[in-house]
């Protein structure tokens, strides 16, 4: 059955699923290492700061992980680079005057500083100065940041393209680069995007603090980490939505068809339902077997219960 699935889907949907797969397995480390790299430079700094051997301890567990991730992170991200040539050629060659600088800069500016640098925060503790190996982890906290600013802003542009012209040959050429770099939605998704990542890696410090705690309920590294990350958790996770919610507006505001879409509706209505489950019907333009709650939809992209969604 699913061999003849394949052989009837046409080009366009296999190559949804191809790209589709590489973003969903891509976006696992840079969610994760960004707030990572964060995090050893926190514990380094504070190491140097108070001379605490737990922190220090701290430093060298996580770099590890860090080093494995980052590394998944590049490997996966040049496949899917690739597949912007492969998968999606008209695009490419469409918007590659716009997309292609950005993401070369994203190469010039984040990745070469990542990478000078990572191999100083890695291998050199023992071989630097404190003060030169703490910068080097820095360098690669900020490096991170960096390319996150550079690819949402490439994606941003793809969602809310401004600062553009179309030339003799059907291409988006760039006629201002500040409107197209902090293009409507930018903002907002960097922020979300930024703030998902620290929350990710305080989840994920955090679990692992829970696990060695149940383990050994005494030891200080692990009642650290733990501490850490919920403190993390908790400043962070109410700030993602404040800044969901803004996002959200943003998208409404620019991409009101998307959102439909999203929430399941096929009308404009006023006191329009949150669709908590359902299927979608084409042919009916109607959510069957819907679980809905009226009202909810217009209050949360609208902040009215009566708005018309």
């Amino acid at each position: 059955m699913l061999e003849s699935w394949f052989s009837q889907a046409d080009a366009v949907l296999l190559a949804r699923f191809q790209f589709a797969f590489t973003v969903a397995f891509h976006i696992i480390f840079p969610a994760f290492t960004i707030g990572l790299a964060s995090f050893l430079a926190v514990l380094e700094g504070l190491y140097l700061k108070t001379r605490n051997p737990v922190y220090q301890k701290l430093f060298r567990y996580w770099v590890k992980i860090f080093a494995v991730a980052f590394g998944m992170g590049v490997v996966s991200g040049i496949v899917m680079s690739y597949q912007f040539g492969t998968n999606w050629a008209v695009f490419s060659d469409k918007a590659g005057p716009v997309i292609g600088p950005l993401m070369g800069y994203e190469v010039l500016t984040a990745f070469f500083l990542e990478a000078g640098f990572l191999g100083v925060m890695l291998f050199g503790m023992n071989k630097v100065g404190e003060r030169l190996h703490f910068f080097a982890t820095l360098m690669v906290a900020v490096g991170t940041a960096i390319s996150a600013f550079w690819i949402l802003s490439v994606n941003s542009w793809m969602q809310t393209p401004a600062g553009f012209a179309m030339n003799e040959q059907g291409q988006f050429i760039v006629t201002s680069w500040f409107e197209a770099i902090f293009n409507p939605s930018f903002p907002y998704r960097l922020a979300h995007m930024l703030l998902a990542a620290y929350l990710t890696t305080a989840f994920v410090v955090g679990a692992v603090g829970a696990w060695h705690l149940l383990k050994d309920s005494t030891s200080a590294s692990a009642r650290k980490m733990f501490s850490m990350a919920m403190w993390m958790a908790l400043i962070v996770a109410p700030l993602q939505v404040f800044v969901g919610d803004l996002h959200g507006l943003n998208t409404q505001e620019h991409q009101p068809a998307k959102v439909a879409a999203m929430e399941g509706h096929f009308e404009t209505q006023s006191n329009a339902p949150l669709y908590l489950f359902g299927l979608p019907n084409q042919t009916t333009a109607e959510v069957d077997y819907a679980v809905k709650i009226p009202g909810l939809a217009s209050l949360i992209l609208q902040h009215d219960i009566n708005a018309a969604s």
